[in-house]
């Protein structure tokens, strides 16, 4: 086993959605318009949640929405912090006709640094809600805050190059951002070699995977490690599709993958330790203005994890700690009996179809086995 000091430790996190109802209470928000068929203004979706919750301060300060992540943050240090951020960045730009378009305030832009987070996915079906000035905006307000990207760009180049985050020992993590159709990714915003966009997939077949572990293999030098994150499968349902998981297994056998860092679905999904590298199928929702939302109760969206995973030199799985979280008032809480119990036997079940389970850890953990 490596030794402490050779260890990379990764935070990953499923979708954060910081828009509407979120935006709205933090300091800066933007034009609560919206376009939905039934809600049309973003107050009313704090509206529901203090209806089930309870009052929200506002504005609440930048730091509120991550509640007890930071005190994870502090506790367990993390080399890298990843998430999949599920929403533009931009007062401009018009709505896309989808239903549901998700946009921040860039003013409230250090919600997101308050938290350190060191990259943002954007290869999602929300980063281009209002279209290619709220892209650019996004991009312009991640780079001026000294943020990486991964997953869109002003082009296709750009879209599809790693995130490149330096680590201690003058190692490398790369970061590519990458997009299903089955996510609800329009093939229009796929980006081209002059257009703004997301890197798309046109599918999960091996033909998709070439040109993607070509430029995994280009760009990976020796001792780097890579993280390939996925937007991919619907909101809702526990069922991995077979070409899911042909796809993350084809990308660590074929392009040097060390860790597939999936999301899309809106609660926690099966993990699966492949020849030692470490498949997150579905992270479920980090932060979001669902709640007093009807629907889907049962998958309880609510709860979730946060994913903090130590990998040897090697990309090897060491360890993974799964803190077992709760959304209420648009923060993190912890997860506390019922809810806790609930997503420990959840995940049990779904991680015993992959070969791995789950257990009691220390510091209010869970730890996965395989």
């Amino acid at each position: 086993m490596a030794a402490v000091t050779d260890t990379l430790k990764l935070f990953l996190s499923g979708d954060v959605m910081t828009a509407r109802g979120i935006d709205a209470v933090l300091p800066h928000p933007g034009d609560p318009r919206l376009y939905e068929a039934y809600v049309k203004n973003a107050g009313d979706y704090v509206r529901l949640a203090e209806r089930v919750n309870g009052p929200i301060p506002r504005p609440v300060d930048f730091t509120y929405v991550w509640g007890a992540a930071l005190d994870e943050f502090e506790l367990r240090q993390p080399h890298a912090r990843i998430i999949n951020l599920e929403t533009a960045v931009s007062r401009r730009g018009r709505p896309e006709p989808k239903g549901i378009n998700y946009r921040m305030s860039p003013e409230n832009f250090p919600a997101i640094s308050a938290a350190g987070i060191d990259c943002c996915v954007l290869a999602n079906n929300h980063v281009l809600d209002w279209g290619a000035a709220g892209l650019a905006d996004t991009l312009d307000t991640l780079a001026s805050n000294g943020m990486c990207s991964a997953g869109a760009g002003h082009n296709r180049q750009s879209a599809e190059a790693p995130a490149v985050l330096l680590q201690p020992g003058g190692r490398r993590l790369l970061v590519f951002g990458l997009g299903a159709p089955d996510s609800g990714i329009a093939s229009g915003w796929a980006a081209t070699d002059k257009g703004a966009g997301v890197a798309r997939l046109e599918d999960l077949s091996r033909q998709s995977l070439r040109p993607v572990a070509k430029r995994i293999l280009e760009n990976k030098k020796p001792r780097d490690l890579v993280v390939a994150s996925i937007h991919w499968g619907g909101n809702w349902g526990f069922d991995i599709p077979r070409e899911q998981r042909w796809f993350a297994h084809a990308l660590i056998d074929e392009a040097g993958v060390d860790v597939v860092h999936g999301h899309s679905s809106h609660h926690v999904k099966g993990i699966e330790v492949y020849r030692e590298r470490l498949i997150l199928y579905g992270c479920g929702d980090l932060l979001n203005d669902y709640e007093g939302i009807e629907g889907y109760t049962a998958f309880r969206g609510d709860l979730g994890f946060l994913y903090f995973a130590s990998l040897d030199p090697g990309g090897h799985l060491q360890s993974l700690d799964l803190i077992p979280t709760r959304l209420c008032r648009f923060r993190i809480c912890r997860a506390e009996g019922d809810d806790r119990q609930w997503l420990h036997d959840t995940l049990s079940r779904e991680c015993a179809r992959l070969g791995s389970s789950i257990h009691p850890g220390a510091k209010n953990a869970f730890e996965l086995r395989w």
